[in-house]
């Protein structure tokens, strides 16, 4: 069966009912899930406190390729917005791989995610089979993403609000303990912690290095805001706006949560008896400190799933306007919502839920692996696609429509540079070496799939609309 462009008489129209609130809260929260929560204790692990190097250095590049992908969507604020800018600045072939491989992402971090929810669960209710609370999980967030978008923005705002809620409420109490000295886990709190236990690197060098692959895979999913452009009721002042948080986020979220904690506890301690999170409201002495994490991280599991429901069915509506996918994908339901896509997601769910019960053990660790390389090539195309972007725009004379990337090009190469990195940091851990394998194979299927397929509309080049002259600028 091949994608073609036939015509349909259904709605087919999306609807920009997301408010500049909810754009805030989807870029404050998309960054923040159990990759902090229970993920940065690994992170310690491997680098000792200089991984608070690495964050910043990781967090640099993020803040680098949102700028780029910002700049786009204010130029182009359409739905799955990055597959289809790869599509009009890289040509058919490369939209087509994009926006697939970032679709691919999206369901195997929802996978991840669902088997999180079992485990959280699995705390209050031990004799439960895992497999129900995900088949719970997938039932209860597809649901929700069936209704309006504006009911997505709100289940993410207020998730949102629990997971920054608790992130300030740990800063707070591990700066109380700090300065009145309350011993957390029988040891005295103090920034000696930085330094003592093998100094503030004791990996040196490559310790930083070799963390930097885990760190990527927690920012992994802030592009999902790109996304959002097509849903927005004021793209050029919402997305300049939310995107500029990214550096508050990271040095709030991560590097100040995670300062406070090298400061608590010595940093070979650090997840040593569960969530670091847990470790400080235990010192804290409030009472079912387990209990209170595990509902938090609960809400950042189904938070994440909800993020993802969205954005890979939009991306997926992208496509289908590229004739990248079956045109039935753009159908939109009574409430704006692309249908299909939000099915293939709970079909393809389903498929993890077989995985779950087949590798329980191992499903966790290989896809959050091929999630990094996904998001790796994710980032990699929408820093190509900005760059083609911009020299495009310099041949042509054309100004801005507003907020333009700093220190072009200079800053997209060092980035780029940043993510081939990564990728060669990869090939020297076990479970990287693997997602580099799973990531290489996929290409290949969706060059394949590509070849035999796409016919027609979608290996033609596309235009994308721009917003009028008169148009706000950032």
């Amino acid at each position: 069966m091949t994608l073609s462009n036939s015509s349909t008489h259904h709605d087919t129209e999306l609807r920009r009912s997301l408010s500049l609130r909810h754009i805030r809260f989807i870029a404050l929260g998309s960054a923040i899930g159990t990759g902090l929560f229970y993920g940065s204790s690994e992170t310690i692990q491997a680098a000792g406190p200089a991984v608070l190097i690495a964050y910043i250095i990781a967090g640099c590049a993020v803040f680098l390729v949102m700028r780029a992908l910002g700049e786009m969507a204010v130029r182009h604020p359409v739905a799955g917005s990055f597959a289809q800018y790869a599509g009009r600045y890289l040509g058919p072939r490369m939209g087509f791989l994009t926006g697939w491989t970032f679709a691919f992402e999206m369901v195997i971090v929802a996978i991840a995610d669902m088997t999180a929810v079992s485990m959280y669960m699995g705390l209050w209710f031990p004799d439960t089979p895992g497999w129900l609370w995900m088949i719970a999980a997938m039932l209860l967030i597809g649901g929700l993403n069936l209704m309006r978008v504006s009911v997505f923005g709100e289940l993410e705002f207020w998730f949102t609000l629990i997971k920054v809620s608790t992130i300030v409420a740990m800063i707070a109490g591990g700066l109380y303990l700090i300065v009145f000295g309350v011993s957390t886990g029988g040891y005295e709190p103090g920034v000696n912690h930085l330094v003592d236990h093998g100094g503030f690197a004791p990996f040196g060098v490559w310790g930083i290095v070799m963390s930097l692959g885990i760190v990527v895979f927690s920012f992994g999913g802030v592009e999902t805001l790109g996304v959002t452009a097509g849903e927005t009721g004021d793209p050029t002042r919402a997305i300049p706006k939310a995107v500029n948080t990214v550096p508050v986020r990271i040095l709030l979220f991560y590097v100040l949560s995670l300062g406070v904690m090298l400061c608590l506890l010595p940093w070979d301690r650090i997840g040593s008896e569960g969530s670091p999170f847990v470790q400080v409201f235990a010192g804290l002495g409030i009472p079912f400190a387990e209990h209170l994490i595990n509902a938090v991280v609960l809400t950042a599991a189904l938070s994440a799933m909800n993020s993802i429901f969205y954005a890979a069915s939009r991306t997926m509506y992208g496509l289908a306007e590229q004739g990248h996918a079956p045109q039935e994908f753009t159908r939109v339901s009574r409430f704006g919502v692309p249908v299909w896509p939000v099915a293939i997601i709970m079909a393809s769910l389903l498929g993890g839920l077989g995985l779950y019960l087949w590798i329980p053990e191992q499903l966790f660790l290989v896809v959050a692996s091929t999630a990094t390389f996904a998001t790796i090539f994710t980032w990699s195309s929408i820093l190509l696609s900005h760059h083609r972007m911009r020299r495009q725009m310099r041949r042509e004379g054309t100004p801005s429509a507003g907020f333009p990337f700093p220190g072009w090009p200079v800053l997209n190469y060092a980035t780029l540079a940043f993510m081939g990195l990564v990728t060669v940091i990869l090939a020297f851990t076990g479970p990287g070496r693997t997602a580099l394998i799973v990531g290489v194979v996929w290409l290949l299927l969706m060059l394949a799939a590509y070849q035999f397929l796409v016919k027609g509309k979608g290996r033609q080049p596309i235009e994308l609309p721009t917003p009028s002259a008169d148009a706000p600028r950032s």
